[in-house]
């Protein structure tokens, strides 16, 4: 080491000049930097809001009506999902606590987040504030982030029950399916608060939507994409590629001294629930696949990706929300019964309320006192009954119209 003394002065006065010609070019460096890719992101954020304006009326149209019958669909037939799983008891099991819980994340969209997406339709932009903006965009992550994990733990049920048959009554009773519903909502809601951190819950003028911005962080897009779907579906197709090749083993024996290790019904079962995981993958793959694509490339690939891809896979993303219900009704006779069960016990006292609405006002008396129609007994689970109970209402209503 060098004492100063032994430095000659000019030396040290140049060397305090570079230093300080350092201090100020640096700042000044940084900050040329900074101004520019704030200037990129400007541009960037600004040519996202002049594509998503001034569309087409036809557009609009045609993206309001796919939202209107989304929603009500997605409605209707979640809420018959519930309502049947609740009425009948052959419906009344441990896979079925999951699919319970996957129509209420499906529900959840429907309530909130897709009207304020028609409202901002309607109106060409956001004016609703940014609290309700936040709000939206939490509610829209737990309907995703549940469906998939809700979709990846019926999964693991079907797995479990056709794979594991002897373990699994002590692994599914009633106690432990709750906590694992629990553990889905839990592990959905943890998911979902990094966003408020990194701040990727912005207005996407291109969907009308309040929702998950893949241009904020690289790193985050590609963890969020890995974690909340492709892991889900790793772990999903695992399950049901055991499944199909114990399906084969069975069907491949011709003598067996036991009797087969899979039922019809679980078979149907089974397929019901493989249609709605390859429906989701279906409808989902797309927008994740650009979101992954835009993160690992954004400079390159974001500007490539033309507009109508972009919307279609989220609209695509968010028809998903209605197809579970009908899904249930044509491949699943349980759901398909009380479905018409629930719809005609609704019409037929529809029918009797108007009716002796009408007789009321005409000035017409009952010759003889009606009892309401008696309601579905949950307990019972016979089809004799429930059609014995139709024949009785639909006899009472046209003797009311006679009268």
């Amino acid at each position: 080491m060098i004492p100063d003394a032994a430095v000659p002065a000019g030396r040290k006065a140049q060397s305090g000049r570079v230093i300080g010609l350092l201090g100020r070019v640096m700042p000044d460096t940084f900050t040329l930097i900074k101004n520019r890719t704030e200037l990129r992101l400007g541009q960037l954020e600004r040519a996202v809001a002049a594509e998503g304006s001034a569309r087409p009326a036809w557009v609009i149209g045609i993206l309001a009506s796919v939202l209107i019958f989304t929603t009500v669909v997605d409605v209707l037939g979640n809420l018959l999902v519930i309502i049947s799983v609740f009425r009948n008891r052959k419906l009344r099991n441990a896979g079925n606590v999951f699919v319970v819980s996957l129509a209420f994340a499906d529900l959840v969209v429907a309530f909130y987040p897709y009207p304020l997406v028609l409202y901002a339709l309607f109106h060409d932009g956001w004016a609703l504030g940014n609290t309700q903006c936040m709000v939206s965009g939490f509610l829209m992550g737990l309907s995703v982030i549940g469906s998939i994990f809700n979709i990846t733990g019926i999964a693991v049920n079907r797995y479990c029950y056709i794979c594991h048959s002897f373990s699994y009554s002590r692994l599914y009773n009633y106690r432990n399916t709750l906590l694992f519903v629990a553990l889905i909502w839990v592990l959905t809601v943890v998911a979902i608060i990094p966003n408020f951190f990194v701040g990727s819950l912005r207005y996407d003028p291109r969907v009308y939507s309040c929702t998950f911005a893949q241009n904020v962080s690289s790193s985050y897009t590609v963890a969020v994409v890995v974690v909340h779907f492709l892991v889900p579906i790793a772990v999903v197709t695992f399950c049901y590629l055991r499944i199909w090749v114990l399906v084969i083993q069975v069907r491949r024996k011709v003598k067996t001294e036991e009797s087969p290790r899979i039922r019809p019904s679980d078979m149907r079962n089974f397929l019901t629930m493989f249609v709605v995981f390859v429906l989701f993958a279906i409808c989902w793959a797309p927008l994740n696949l650009i979101g992954l694509a835009v993160a690992i490339d954004p400079s390159h690939v974001a500007p490539r990706i033309p507009e109508w891809l972009f919307v279609v896979s989220y609209f695509m993303a968010y028809f998903n929300s209605c197809l579970n219900a009908i899904i249930y009704g044509l491949l699943n006779r349980n759901f398909r019964n009380e479905y018409k069960r629930i719809v005609t016990s609704v019409w037929v006292t529809r029918l009797f309320v108007t009716e002796t609405s009408r007789a009321a006002t005409e000035g017409r008396s009952l010759r003889s006192k009606q009892s309401p129609p008696p309601p579905l007994n949950n307990n019972d689970s016979t089809d004799d009954h429930y059609k014995d109970s139709a024949n009785v209402q639909a006899a009472r209503l046209e003797k009311t119209v006679r009268t």
